[in-house]
């Protein structure tokens, strides 16, 4: 046996480029062993992975935690948001999954908005907009363009539901997850059968929504994987919604995650309804929402153009004009899904390093011009922004949003934030307790304060400007020319 204080519970984050499962002591939050196996994603137009390499990396992860896994009582999911996974009678994927960031769906989301009552219609019943991103988007789109496979499909699962089917055999999902769908109703937290109807899907094909602190089932016996018999398996959740367990966030507290896509969002107590659509109106996992803002560019796209340059990631250099928007995969804030990356301001006397700053900048702009938006009125406006994800660890990063939003910037010490999460969730059906007084009792959101230095305002107002400028260019999109 371990030497644990209380039982041993499971997290995993499954998302856009790999699965890591830890194994945490329920009673102090200590990590006691961790794995992590890749799985690849499409390039080119869509992007697409099939869930099998999911389940594969799943048990590669745990594989790696070795006995410890064996020892856990309770095992969470949290998973990338929106993916379309389509499945046979068999419990076999029909086609490859649509990601979050698969924005072919574009023109669907569009239609779907106007024929379904437009965005306040559809703000005020769902609680977002619905974009490129959304599940119930990528649907339209496979109707459209892949008949025969819609035709096909028996169940539409969220990445996070296929890995918690294949570890109970139960077809469950979470309000924090489904929210973001399209076709989860947030006014009376059901499925929209309006919308469903329009959309051509049976309401019979979907999961059950298991309620904050269900047991979503066992852990099935015949896959050779860690786990003793009755081990349990909670509901999972989206990955920011695991992430905001895992910091144990109390509402209006500000978060910023920097990773392949950029969020911003915080717990509030009233539910959300942007019909602009910046602000998507999502539940959390506990009760209460999430109102979040999402970037499709953030650490991949700067990463890019550090290596276009050959520069090391933090190679950036202060000064200079130049404005660099990197909608590298198009946008979804600002709605952009036909955009391509934009130069604007170069001069000889430019610099790499100034180009490799620009980058950031244009991808931190984004990401603030929606903060306000996030934040309620219960929201104190002054306290640190919560810097988590990825990128977060890098000096560029921390420094460019400390720059750009003028407010202190708390670095929270935990790794693994969505993972923690999960495991907090795990652990709640073990006490009884909520997962995030848990993660609060573990301290996760623990960790340095930079202190804040003037905005430069400069800077928002040029990138604001050349955005919008170049608005007509950006929307138009590269293929229309």
């Amino acid at each position: 046996m371990s030497a644990a204080e209380g039982p041993l519970v499971v997290g995993v984050d499954t998302s856009t480029q790999s699965t890591k499962a830890l194994v945490v002591d329920a009673a102090t939050g200590q990590v006691v062993a961790s794995g992590q196996a890749p799985h690849t994603v499409t390039t080119g137009g869509g992007r697409e992975s099939d869930p099998r390499q999911w389940w594969d990396a799943l048990c590669e992860a745990l594989r790696q935690c070795g006995d410890a896994a064996h020892e856990a009582a309770a095992i969470s999911v949290g998973g990338q948001q929106h993916g379309l996974v389509t499945l046979d009678e068999r419990g076999e994927p029909v086609r490859p999954a649509l990601l979050w960031n698969d924005v072919r769906s574009a023109p669907q989301a569009h239609r779907l908005v106007e024929e379904l009552g437009g965005p306040k219609v559809w703000a005020e019943r769902t609680g977002s907009v619905p974009g490129a991103s959304f599940t119930a988007s990528k649907w339209a789109w496979l109707a459209e363009h892949e008949p025969e496979a819609a035709r096909a499909t028996r169940a539409v699962r969220l990445p996070h539901d296929y890995l918690t089917e294949r570890l109970t055999g139960q077809a469950v999902t979470d309000r924090g997850d489904v929210s973001g769908t399209g076709w989860w109703a947030s006014g009376t937290e059901r499925y929209d059968e309006d919308t469903l109807a329009h959309l051509g899907l049976d309401p019979a094909l979907l999961p059950r929504v298991v309620r904050p602190g269900e047991v979503a089932g066992t852990v099935r016996d015949g896959h050779g994987l860690p786990f003793s018999k009755g081990t349990l398996v909670a509901s999972g959740t989206g990955d920011n919604a695991a992430a905001a367990l895992g910091l144990g966030l109390l509402p209006g507290t500000p978060v910023l995650s920097l990773g392949t896509s950029g969020t911003v969002y915080a717990v509030s107590r009233h539910r959300p309804a942007d019909p602009t659509g910046t602000v998507a109106g999502f539940a959390d996992a506990r009760g209460d929402w999430l109102p979040l803002a999402c970037t499709l560019n953030c650490t991949l796209a700067v990463d890019r153009v550090a290596a276009l340059l050959g520069l090391d990631r933090e190679a950036v250099a202060p000064g200079g004009s130049v404005t660099l928007l990197p909608f590298l995969d198009g946008e979804r804030t600002p709605n952009l899904p036909n955009a391509s990356g934009l130069l604007h301001g170069l001069r000889h006397d430019t610099t790499a390093g100034q180009l490799l700053q620009a980058a950031y900048d244009g991808a931190v702009h984004s990401l603030l011009g929606a903060l306000d938006l996030v934040l309620d009125e219960d929201a104190d406006r002054d306290s640190p922004l919560l810097l988590i994800g990825g990128g977060a660890r890098g000096h560029a990063w921390q420094q460019t949003v400390r720059r750009l939003s003028g407010r202190p910037v708390q670095l929270p010490m935990a790794k693994e934030l969505v993972a923690l999460g999960a495991a907090a969730q795990a652990a709640g059906l073990l006490t009884g307790e909520d997962p995030a007084a848990i993660a609060r009792r573990w301290n996760t959101a623990a960790g340095p304060v930079l202190e804040p230095v003037s905005r430069d305002e400069e800077t928002l107002a040029r990138i604001g400007g050349v955005l919008s400028d170049a608005a007509p260019l950006l929307e138009r999109g590269t293929e229309d020319r």
